[in-house]
């Protein structure tokens, strides 16, 4: 069974069309990448199958399960979980609080202490952080928090907006070496969207170029990597 199936989605605001058609599939234990130029519709592609925008048309199925239709607090429950571009932490609140929040859907205590824990490991800084303020934290570990949080939900499908934006690039590569280890040691699958497109397509199995709402172009990471125009186009090589 695939972890997710999109077909012609197509997502509007008023008269634009910011996704056209847009269809692709992902396997349990991939990571997908979508890359594409600012207004490319990489970001409305995943508010869409967040449930955050409301799609025009097209259908969206995780694991079998159509859900296009569903309240974002449902996609939850059916194991998809979203970091957003910008990180959205509550400022005021303490990393640990920002982190709770991510597991409102989360009955068992047990699971939730075990969630904290995969979080602490994964990223040790925010362990170190746990009980300040994350609007005193750096950028990069805000972006930590903001993973972490999404990670609460206990995820089988987590969706990263943006993750290495405005980040200094030591943090940039603790954050990939995270991403490879969420889905080499949890099968977890990811898509990742990404102005980054080199780190991008070095990261995913499988990628798709977006341009003006539709995919222009698809391929394995690695292939992408090494193509030509993406070369030129999305790599500035």
């Amino acid at each position: 069974m695939r972890m997710l199936e999109v077909q012609a989605l197509t997502v509007t605001y008023g008269a634009l069309t910011a996704v056209r058609n847009v269809s692709f599939e992902m396997d349990e234990g991939e990571i997908i990448a979508l890359i594409g130029s600012n207004g490319a519709g990489k970001s409305t592609t995943l508010k869409a199958l967040m449930g955050l925008v409301k799609t025009r048309s097209g259908t969206i199925r995780v694991r079998g399960a159509e859900i296009h239709d569903e309240l974002p607090e449902n996609r939850v429950l059916r194991g998809v979980a979203m970091s957003p571009e910008g990180r959205h932490l509550f400022g005021r609140m303490t990393v640990l609080d920002n982190l709770l929040t991510g597991a409102y859907a989360v009955k068992a205590k047990a699971d939730i202490r075990a969630s904290l824990g995969e979080v602490y490991e994964l990223f040790p800084r925010v362990h170190e952080r746990r009980h300040q303020l994350a609007a005193s934290l750096s950028g990069g570990e805000q972006q930590m928090v903001a993973i972490g949080r999404a990670l609460m939900a206990r995820p089988w499908l987590l969706l990263l907006d943006e993750p290495s934006l405005g980040i200094a690039p030591k943090v940039v590569a603790e954050i990939a070496l995270a991403i490879e280890r969420l889905n080499r040691e949890r099968n977890m699958s990811i898509i990742l969207v990404e102005q980054n497109a080199r780190l991008a397509l070095r990261l995913a199995h499988r990628a798709y170029a977006l341009e003006h709402g539709e995919i222009v172009m698809s391929g394995k990471g690695s292939e992408l990597l090494d193509d030509p125009f993406v070369r030129k186009a999305y790599l500035g090589i």
